[in-house]
């Protein structure tokens, strides 16, 4: 590993310092190709199944090559391997276990990270310092401190971040914050986000045997994250509801998608909530301009009193109506005036292809994409607040230009976490 990170750290320093990639051009596009020379190359880290169905996306657009997948887990390797080749009709993709090789490689412009939400952050700016711009899939950060990191090495480094909210370039979501933004609600004064039942555990599965590195390097999978005995249902996908992996009593998990919408809908992304106060299973928030935000259950049918069904709902409400948008695409208001003109077509929430052709087309333009790093900072900071204050069990106030909590040492504290060795920023 320390061969592989120096190896990394020497490609780094380069592309820090401005040396110029050398792209072959030979060849012209033809019968409507796009020519190697116009193509963005990128390369994947972690590629579960959310991973792939942003794969889809990525391969579905002319001007991508997909070359190459890092996971720690070689069976993962391998599912990504075979849908890359059999879409190119080809024996191309290359699979490796250390992400280093990825970040390494200087043919890649960009790189799909969909990693568990331990790993994110790290292997973002990890990224950033290689020169690679970056699709990020959501929560992006564990932490307020991550969140913050997250977005200045973005900054500082000048690459594209698309944090992966699709939801911001789906038909639905999009018309109900044009009603917001254009005045016809009114004014906004309450907007709700869909969450997911609060709670969180500190448990350990039962240690089982570890199986060999080459088939899944545990160490590598932990990452940042405190040690504990390797339980093949932590790599099979249940890591979500425990501390160590899955930040804030999995607020973050469903706030990166709602808490995201509703900070747009109530033209927030530049600040956050000031207070937030927890009552059982509901998080109220009020901005300092009085709008309120409220993080309530969410479900299918409508359950919670939402009217559009499905995951992911949000509401907003102004003082001459309001509007629910939903994954099933649908759309709710409390006039039907507001749909004059016809409502937006139904995308499901989950499709991310918009969402990537966005990232894409900023690649190339150097515009910032619709949930830039920037964006999803404010985000991410409300649902880790909001958590931290829902653990604690009272209110708490936060700045939202210094970014802390006011004369609360307790809920400061838990702003950040340590990560484990040699995992650091």
């Amino acid at each position: 590993m320390n061969l592989t990170r120096r190896r990394f750290l020497q490609t780094a320093t380069a592309a820090a310092i401005g040396f110029p990639t050398i792209i072959r051009a030979s060849a012209l596009g033809k019968n409507g190709t796009v020519a190697p020379s116009n193509r963005l190359t990128i390369g994947g880290i972690g590629l579960g199944p959310r991973g792939r169905e942003d794969l889809k996306s990525f391969l579905s657009q002319k001007d991508v090559q997909f070359v190459t997948i890092a996971d720690s887990q070689k069976v993962r390797q391998d599912l990504v391997r075979v849908m890359v080749n059999r879409h190119y009709q080809n024996e191309d993709c290359k699979q490796v276990q250390d992400m280093y090789d990825v970040l390494g490689r200087t043919d890649i412009d960009a790189v799909l990270i969909a990693t568990g939400d331990r790993w994110h952050t790290m292997a973002s700016i990890l990224a950033a310092k290689a020169g690679k711009d970056i699709y990020c899939e959501k929560p992006c950060s564990m932490t307020i401190r991550e969140t913050q990191e997250l977005a200045d090495t973005i900054k500082r480094y000048g690459r594209i971040f698309q944090a992966g909210t699709q939801r911001r370039n789906v038909d639905n979501f999009q018309f109900a914050a044009h009603l917001a933004h254009t005045g016809k609600l009114g004014k906004i004064h309450t907007v709700h986000a869909g969450i997911l039942a609060l709670g969180e555990s500190h448990k350990w599965l039962p240690e089982e045997p570890l199986p060999a590195k080459e088939v899944c390097d545990w160490d590598r999978w932990l990452g940042p994250a405190p040690w504990r005995p390797y339980n093949k249902e932590y790599v099979n996908g249940r890591w979500r509801g425990y501390y160590d992996f899955h930040g804030g009593a999995a607020l973050p998990e469903w706030g990166a998608h709602t808490v995201d919408l509703c900070q747009w809908g109530a033209s927030a992304d530049h600040t956050t909530p000031v207070e937030y106060e927890a009552d059982g299973q509901t998080i109220y928030a009020k901005y300092a301009n009085g709008v309120k935000m409220v993080m309530r259950l969410s479900g299918f049918k409508g359950e919670g009193n939402w009217v559009v069904p499905g995951t992911c709902p949000v509401r907003f409400e102004g003082d001459e109506g309001w509007v629910e948008a939903a994954d099933t695409g649908k759309i709710a208001v409390s006039n039907p005036k507001l749909l004059e003109g016809g409502a937006p077509a139904e995308m499901h929430g989950t499709d991310p292809s918009k969402h990537v052709r966005d990232f894409l087309d900023c690649v190339k333009s150097r515009q910032q994409p619709a949930c830039s790093a920037d964006i999803a900072r404010r985000g991410h900071i409300v649902s880790h607040v909001a958590s931290i204050g829902w653990r604690l069990g009272r209110k708490v106030k936060f700045d939202p230009v210094k970014e802390v909590f006011i004369g609360d040492d307790e809920a400061n504290r838990q702003a950040s976490r340590s990560r484990r060795s040699p995992w650091h920023a």
